[in-house]
């Protein structure tokens, strides 16, 4: 179990449900160090003042909001500290809403909720209303000395907490681009489907891997081996296919489409077309002909 990053109570109502807050992701980015390529020294960076060139030890060193090119208002740590919020223990929860009505954007950063030994019955009541109710409760409590808006929302039992973005923070976006352009036609909306339709599937996260990360992980096990690395010849970038009914149809053919008739909606249309004229130019069988001809299979079968 990771260390706790943050202790204190859920509280909603007069109830309150001591936790423990844990991380519930973990970087697996393949870092580097900088090194000098002659010596093979780590490069190390310093504070250095851009007017005198000289380095700035750490106690001379305040913080600045700079409102134009140049020009900065200096703010120095006491009077920062007189607006950080009041230290905490409590996720104070202001609503239950629907999973579905906040935007994904909104999520930053999950963190697990874990109970304390003694909350427990607590903790599984909040979590098992709340997947009962399909509700996500949005609230706020304090994270190393800055306010934090949250979303807890139920995950097999457990309760996760996501931190969330305000919404000025969330950016808008210009639509005109979208908006200008041609509904789809019904063929490409038709294509369209049967594509989403062969690629669909039960999501499951072990099936995607950093691909990127394993081969350079592999490339340093291979270069801290001493074997000589080639550097593979770059392949041919694939030609843009800017027919978009093309594209459609690559598409189905790569992912094994199975289609009867051809591999278009268009060739399925002219399929049923050509079997609707079929059946129009046939004649209607009448009844009296339909007696005839069994009348013949049955002394067909006594002859035999």
């Amino acid at each position: 179990m990771p260390q706790a990053i943050w202790t204190g109570s859920i509280s909603f109502g007069l109830v309150t449900v001591p936790v423990r807050l844990v991380s519930a992701t973990r970087s697996q980015d393949v870092r580097f160090n900088q090194l000098e390529a002659a010596t093979g020294s780590r490069i190390r960076y310093r504070r250095v003042s851009e007017q005198t060139g000289e380095e700035v030890p750490n106690d001379q060193i305040v913080k600045g909001y700079e409102l134009e090119n140049g020009h900065y208002v200096v703010l120095d740590n006491d009077e920062l500290a007189a607006l950080k919020p009041s230290a905490s223990r409590m996720i104070e929860i202001e609503d239950f809403v629907d999973l579905s009505e906040i935007d994904p954007v909104y999520f930053e950063q999950p963190y697990y909720l874990v109970p304390d030994k003694d909350a427990a019955k607590a903790y599984r009541l909040l979590s098992r209303i709340m997947e009962d109710e399909n509700k996500v409760a949005v609230g706020r409590f304090v994270l190393r000395s800055k306010e934090a808006l949250v979303a807890i929302r139920p995950i097999d039992g457990m309760l996760c907490l996501e931190t969330m973005r305000y919404a000025d923070e969330v950016l808008g976006v210009d639509r005109e681009l979208v908006d200008s352009q041609p509904e789809p036609s019904e063929r490409e909306l038709e294509m369209a489907r049967q594509l989403v339709d062969t690629l669909s599937g039960t999501f499951d996260p072990e099936k995607y891997r950093d691909e990127y990360r394993e081969e350079v992980l592999a490339l340093i096990e291979r270069k801290a081996a001493g074997e000589d690395i080639v550097a593979p010849a770059t392949p041919e970038e694939p030609a843009k296919v800017l027919d978009l009914m093309a594209a459609l149809e690559a598409s189905l053919a790569r992912t094994g489409a199975k289609q009867t008739g051809g591999t278009t909606a268009t060739k399925r249309a002219a399929t049923k077309s050509a079997a609707k004229k079929a059946a129009a130019k046939k004649a209607p069988v009448k009844k009296k002909t339909a007696k005839k001809a069994s009348g013949a299979a049955k002394r067909t079968r006594k002859s035999a």
